[in-house]
């Protein structure tokens, strides 16, 4: 099995050693000369300056997209067209209609896509899928999330919605097991290039999203790139009690109202677990845990929260 990763910035990096230290990177694709230099040496393998000459030059059965939003359809549409399952960095592209196109051409080149929604693959959300499958405390009705950093000045050609919120949108699909039926949302700007003292993007930069599921069951998901300190929380209501944790520590809180409980747990590394799920779903012929269609309802959603914002009025869903 072998594994190609195709950027390799801020996010990429990370995908190139923890495929290295796995055992199955291969090759890479980076424009940036000197970039390429640097990890061609350092781990001793093939760099190219474009996706097709490294497929023409490599056979990979994997191909990881870790470049910016803009850039991910086109990329994805060769690997998938050249029948190379594909993980595609969140979100999964610019637009819904990019995303039907590419789960189209999975399904007919019989070829493995996934998104990386990273988060699915933390110790503190899938310890609350467990809770919430043997309903340990009772029925979930409120999920909520809160994403918040200020912003590293590295997306720019989305904001922080398709960037940030999807993780919190698909979090609340996983959990609910479900697709919500209406969505509404407001978001706002304050880091714009026009504001005095900073320099931002021209998209939202911060954002509050309602997901309304059956029978009152609801996400309220706050995410910005405002806040000067980093945040990551969950907190799930049930009829029977509460979970709550932190994704950047890994601590959760079941609390049933009599007492609460703090499991301790070994530090995991949420994109070694995804990276392995990924390789191990493609070496069985298997559906991976993250499918193109959870990446595909997870752009529609957020289609839909950015034109609610837009229109100051709820957007009714059939997903």
């Amino acid at each position: 099995m072998k594994a190609a990763v195709v950027g390799t910035g801020s996010w990429g990096k990370h995908h190139l050693r923890v495929l290295n230290d796995l055992g199955y990177l291969d090759s890479f694709v980076e424009m940036n000369d000197e970039r390429r230099k640097l990890y061609e040496k350092k781990y001793s393998i093939k760099g190219f300056s474009n996706i097709n000459d490294l497929i023409k030059d490599h056979h990979v059965d994997i191909v990881n997209i870790c470049t910016p939003t803009i850039t991910h359809f086109e990329i994805a549409k060769t690997t998938l067209s050249n029948g190379i399952s594909t993980l595609v960095e969140k979100p999964l592209t610019y637009s819904s209609s990019q995303g039907e196109e590419l789960v189209n051409l999975a399904h007919d080149n019989n070829a493995a896509l996934t998104v990386g929604f990273v988060e699915r693959f933390n110790p503190v959300i899938i310890d609350i899928k467990n809770n919430l499958q043997k309903q340990t405390y009772g029925d979930p009705l409120l999920i909520e999330f809160q994403r918040e950093n200020r912003w590293a000045g590295v997306t720019k050609d989305i904001g922080v919605i398709l960037d940030s919120s999807v993780h919190d949108i698909d979090g609340a699909r996983w959990l609910f097991n479900e697709e919500p039926n209406v969505v509404f949302a407001r978001t706002g700007n304050v880091l714009n290039p026009k504001a005095s003292g900073f320099v931002g993007t021209d998209y939202e930069d911060f954002a509050t999203i309602v997901l309304g599921f059956k029978n009152g069951k609801t996400a309220i998901i706050i995410a910005n790139w405002v806040t000067p300190y980093k945040v990551r929380r969950i907190s799930v209501t049930c009829t029977d009690g509460n979970l709550s944790g932190d994704y950047m520590s890994q601590e959760i809180r079941l609390d049933d109202g009599n007492s609460v409980t703090i499991p301790t747990r070994k530090h995991e590394e949420p994109l070694v677990n995804e990276l392995t799920s990924f390789i191990n779903a493609v070496k069985s012929n298997s559906s991976p845990v993250v499918t193109g269609i959870d990446g595909l309802n997870t752009i529609k959603i957020a289609e839909a929260a950015i034109t609610s914002a837009k229109r100051g009025s709820p957007i009714y869903l059939d997903l």
